[in-house]
Order: C-alpha cells, then structure tokens, then sequence
C-alpha cells in the first residue's frame, strides 16, 4: 500500500538548478511524493538559465518535476515562484500569472504564529553578483568541476556501504573564506529584515540550509537540491522545520552495500 504523503502549511525549496547535470532531480521527485503542502514558495534558482544558455540539458526527469509541481497546483496548492540570478529571465514578469503559478521578486509570508518572514531568493545581496559578474561564472564553472567529482566520490561510497556525502558542502562548512562569507550574508539579510519591519527571512541562492534564531531575527536557508538535497517547511502550528533528505532518499542511495561490522576485538 502507498504511504500518503506528509502534508504541511508551507513548503519552501531553492535552488534545483533543472537543466544541470548536477540536479538531483529524481530526488526531488521522490521528495515530493512524499511531501505536500498548501503554499509552496520556489525561491529561486528552479531553472538554470545560465546553463541552458551554454548547452541544452533536459533530461525527462528535470521535466517530470515541472510537471508534478504543475499537478500540485491543479490539485489547489498555491505556488509562489520567486526568481533568482540563475533563473533572472523570469524577473521581467514579476507581478504576473503563469497559468496559476505567481512570479514575485519578494513577498511576506505570515506563519500560522503571526511571524512574518521576507521571502527572497539573496542574490541582490551578494556582492560577486551584483558587481563582479565575470568571477560570479567563473565560481560557477569551479562549482561544476566540483560537482562531477563528487559524483564520482559518492559512487565509491556506494559501494562501501556509506550514504550521500557532499563534496562541496563538506568544503563549504570548514573554508574560512567561505565561512565567512556566509556569515556576512546573513548579517546583510538580517539588516534587510529590519528594514522590513519582519519577523526573519527566508532565502537560498548560497547552498548552505539553515535555521538560525538569533536576538529578534531568525534566518532560514532553504538549501538546494544538487549538493544537500534540503527543503523548509511549515507545520500547521507555525513552527519551522529543516529537512535533510539525503539519508531518507532510496534515488540517491541506491545500488549502496550495506557495510559490514568487523568483530571488535577486545584486549586480554
């Protein structure tokens, strides 16, 4: 018997780069499968833009989860798509319909808690997108590079019996450059909430998931699906929640060998 999917408030997810290589498109098929919601917010970066202007990449199915979110919204849900700079076509019809789908530069979303949060996908805070386009592809290049080792990486791990591992997301978390990097972000966010007058900000553009609570602000990261594979979501109560799906997904540990336990062995 099919287990019935998990239904919550609100979901958000960023970052699925569709028309990549590096998508992990069927996970997210598997994700959604099993995850429903009454609003779902793409917060930018859904399609890559800057990939399919180089190569045409678009596999069945990158296809297949435009169309499950398209059945979503014939089935009710309201989807809110908010662009981001790999996907910056999109942004010349903010303010309109496609099909039900509504295109916004940015919103507030109202939690069932009364917490207000700016939805926004954070690119206009990067400083290397705003003024240093060159370094900004040549950052996305290097991304790729990484990417195809990864995949390489995790094929071996398969076959050790170990799960998903990122190898840029590991990267991320121990670079001081980068650590830094993300710190500044959030700070530059937490000062566009004040500006808002708002509750905390929701956004992705840097790959790095978050929850982080600080003195009158929280910052949520929803992540991305080609390095961690994360989404956001809102429960009927208002609480947010941050879900890992790498170690749940059957797509991206398949074909994994169960490792085998050595017998300890204990001093006389």
């Amino acid at each position: 018997m099919q287990q019935q999917p998990q239904r919550f408030r609100t979901l958000f997810i960023s970052d699925l780069h569709l028309g990549t290589k590096g998508a992990q498109a069927e996970a997210l098929l598997e994700f959604l499968k099993q995850h429903e919601a009454d609003t779902i917010y793409l917060v930018g970066d859904i399609i890559d833009g800057w990939r399919l202007r180089s190569s045409w990449y678009w596999p069945q199915h990158h296809n297949d989860v435009v169309q499950k979110l398209l059945r979503q919204a014939r089935k009710g849900a309201r989807i809110v798509y908010v662009p981001g700079n790999h996907d910056e076509f999109l942004r010349e019809f903010c303010g309109n319909l496609f099909g039900s789908i509504e295109v916004c530069d940015s919103l507030v979303h109202e939690a069932a808690d009364g917490r207000r949060y700016l939805v926004i996908h954070g690119d206009a805070f990067d400083m290397v997108v705003r003024h240093a386009r060159w370094l900004a592809f040549l950052g996305d290049w290097a991304y790729v590079m990484a990417l195809a080792l990864s995949t390489r990486i995790n094929v071996v791990r398969r076959k050790m019996g170990f799960t998903y591992w990122s190898l840029s997301a590991w990267a991320k978390a121990r670079v001081k450059n980068a650590v830094n990097y993300i710190g500044n972000f959030e700070e530059t966010l937490a000062a566009e909430a004040a500006r808002h007058e708002v509750d905390g900000v929701i956004c992705g553009h840097i790959h790095s998931a978050a929850i982080r609570d600080f003195e009158d602000f929280t910052y949520i990261n929803t992540g991305d699906w080609v390095e961690s594979c994360t989404a956001v979501v809102e429960h009927e109560n208002g609480r947010m929640e941050l879900i890992h799906w790498a170690p749940f997904s059957t797509v991206l540990n398949a074909g994994r060998v169960p490792a085998v336990r050595l017998p300890s062995r204990h001093a006389a």
